[in-house]
């Protein structure tokens, strides 16, 4: 047992090391030690159609375009504090997951006149610098949250954060303010990884694996020889591990496929245009989820779309052809059911990754959400006013001692920064700071 207790990593052909789970019988600590806190963040373009995501709004007329941030939707005012979650039709598809997350409403950004809504919202959303903070920059855009938090625990991973986009076009009608949430400083982006290979490799990197594609070929003797010396409890999670990880190298196959025959067809879009959105968004889901449960990182970021990038996308299930969720955005009236959709697209999509992390076991009985800081929403309040106040904002998970998972509504007071938000994850997870942009406390009823 002391020869397992010193195993991180199956080791196969070419130098090949795959990370393992935590395992009771690779245990470096007791089962009293608490698991790694990790911190995840999934980003949603566009906004929201906000009578069908908040609650009390289903009665509210449809929102009209207005091409700056100027435009106000006069929402219901909650009173301060929790209530019960009302499930509008779009949080209805976290209806299996009600006592995992919070629905946090009354979050506000401040927009710095000078730069695009969209470039702004995204690039700016995990930095939230006060308005014209920033000097040496026309974007109030500064060391990213994820960033900051890595500063305190990533010096223990083999990486300190992982970005992951599922932007599979590479038209670039856009610059890269509109493209990325994770940013290292003013003007230095961290770039995300759009490619599921690309992130499989970086996470599963081998000398060998360019000519064996898959590192679970690589590893299979060495899997089947530690298999043989575990316990029924371990066996069964890394029998369940082993399996997701050639679930992905599966569906990694099947879209580069899939893609490679799109390529050869008569098709006026890209591509990447074509590809089933809910495949390429729940494979880069399964590849954080994968590197959350082996350790090789505590801190991801995942943006599911990016800002007005007009280029179409599949959304498998709900259209028979691309659509431009940015172009519709401008058009409610005519699209309100279309757009509402993709709303409950995005959802569903996580909605799988809450389900996933709810159902890995940690080392000491609780689940890798458990363990997680898990934060969903966008940028935009609602994608016709373009509007920075009263954002989209879900938290789930127990990760870091906070109170995310309560399956309640909890407004906070008009006006409350975004930057609040951020400040609570980040004392939670151990940054030792008073302020974090323009922040002006933190939100209590989450703290734990």
């Amino acid at each position: 047992m002391d020869r397992l207790s010193r195993r991180a990593f199956l080791r196969g052909v070419g130098g090949a090391a795959m990370a393992l789970p935590s395992l009771d019988a690779l245990a470096r600590t007791p089962k009293t030690v608490k698991p790694a806190q990790r911190v995840a963040f999934m980003y949603v373009p566009i906004g929201v159609v906000r009578r069908d995501f908040f609650p009390g709004e289903q009665d509210f007329k449809v929102a009209k375009y207005q091409g700056t941030e100027t435009a106000r939707w006069k929402g219901p005012e909650y009173a301060t504090g929790f209530r019960d979650l009302q499930l509008t039709p779009t949080l209805k598809r976290l209806a299996a997951a009600t006592d995992k997350f919070t629905l946090v409403t009354g979050l506000d950004r401040t927009f710095q006149h000078g730069t695009d809504v969209h470039a702004q919202c995204a690039s700016c959303y995990m930095s939230s610098a006060a308005p014209f903070a920033i000097k040496r920059s026309a974007w109030p855009l500064d060391r990213t949250l994820d960033h900051l938090i890595a500063d305190e625990v990533g010096g223990s991973t083999p990486f300190r954060t992982l970005e992951l986009s599922c932007n599979s076009h590479k038209d670039n009608l856009e610059s890269i303010y509109f493209d990325n949430i994770s940013w290292y400083g003013t003007g230095h982006v961290a770039p995300s990884i759009r490619d599921p290979r690309k992130a499989y490799r970086r996470l599963f990197s081998t000398q060998d694996i360019e000519n064996f594609r898959n590192i679970t070929d690589l590893v299979l003797e060495d899997a089947h020889s530690l298999n043989r010396e575990l316990g029924y409890s371990d066996r069964q999670k890394f029998e369940e591990y082993f399996e997701s990880i050639r679930a992905i190298e599966g569906q990694m196959d099947k879209l580069e496929q899939m893609k490679s025959e799109l390529e050869e067809a008569p098709i006026s879009e890209p591509a990447a245009a074509h590809l089933p959105r809910s495949r390429y968004i729940r494979l880069m889901g399964d590849l954080l989820i994968a590197a959350f449960q082996t350790g090789l990182t505590r801190v991801a970021t995942m943006m599911v779309g990016p800002e007005r990038w007009n280029t179409p996308f599949m959304y498998d299930g709900i259209f028979d052809k691309p659509m431009s969720h940015h172009k519709m955005s401008h058009n409610q009236k005519t699209f309100i059911d279309e757009l509402a959709d993709v709303d409950r697209f995005y959802m569903d999509q996580f909605a799988y990754m809450l389900g996933k992390m709810d159902a890995i076991q940690e080392a000491d009985g609780s689940s890798l959400l458990d363990n997680t800081v898990f934060t969903y929403g966008s940028g935009l309040g609602d994608g016709a006013t373009h509007q920075y106040e009263k954002l989209p904002i879900i938290v789930a998970g127990r990760g870091a001692g906070l109170k995310n998972a309560q399956g309640k509504h909890l407004a906070v007071p008009k006006g409350t920064p975004l930057a609040n938000l951020w400040l609570t994850q980040a004392r939670a997870m151990g940054v030792s700071r008073e302020r974090f942009a323009d922040s002006t406390g933190t939100i209590s009823q989450l703290s734990g």
